[in-house]
């Protein structure tokens, strides 16, 4: 059944931000005495709001000062307006829906600013005009159901009638909890991880409109 509303995480959904958000935050938790590579952020953290990694940094033994988020929320920036690519096949998808007036939001535990940079370099953020739900602005984050639910009440929409399309098991776990059908975006390994939060895996992007049935 088609869906009547699309919400779609942003990094590593439409934008590729992953590796190089994950690369400057290894980077500075090293520099804080908690070493770890990318991959291991990666693995850690993928879908995580900064408050939360921050609190874990902490946990793991970290030495992190005040105003932490902020000063590496500048490095991740800088690092951000470099370039980042959109995800392949994201812009035809999104022209997809436009044609049949179809609606689609972003839902993501990144910050509004952040977004701002990487679906603003990539010209995906006039799309989400009016549509972007921030953590970081409503104050929740995944696997928190909040998020979702506020695009659900924005959009007047029953959870059954929207889909959610995300690439962490935090995202997939807050979807389950609004009660949002899920498709795990999951190109770099088996995706039995988001499988095991109920979402439906999907493998490359240009498999998207056939299962939104477009």
């Amino acid at each position: 059944m088609r869906p009547e509303l699309v919400i779609f995480d942003c990094d590593g959904v439409l934008v590729d931000t992953e590796p190089t958000s994950n690369a400057v935050l290894a980077e500075n938790l090293t520099r804080h005495g908690l070493s770890l590579s990318a991959e291991e952020c990666t693995a850690m953290f993928t879908g995580w709001s900064m408050v939360n990694v921050e609190k874990e940094a902490k946990r793991l033994g970290a030495a992190l000062p005040e105003g932490w988020i902020k000063d590496v929320y500048a490095e991740e920036f800088t690092a951000l307006k470099k370039g980042v690519p959109a995800m392949d096949g994201i812009h035809d998808i999104l022209n997809r829906l436009d044609a049949i007036n179809l609606p689609f939001c972003v839902a993501s535990n990144g910050s509004e600013d952040k977004m701002a940079i990487t679906l603003g370099q990539t010209g995906l953020l006039p799309r989400f005009e009016g549509a972007i739900f921030s953590a970081h602005t409503l104050k929740t984050s995944k696997p928190d159901p909040a998020l979702f639910q506020a695009a659900l009440k924005a959009f007047k929409m029953e959870p059954a009638r929207a889909v959610v399309i995300e690439d962490s098991v935090l995202g997939a776990t807050g979807a389950a909890r609004a009660d949002i059908p899920c498709y795990g975006f999951a190109p770099p390994h088996d995706g039995k991880d988001l499988a095991g939060t109920g979402a439906r895996i999907f493998k490359n992007m240009n498999e998207l409109p056939g299962l939104l049935g477009l």
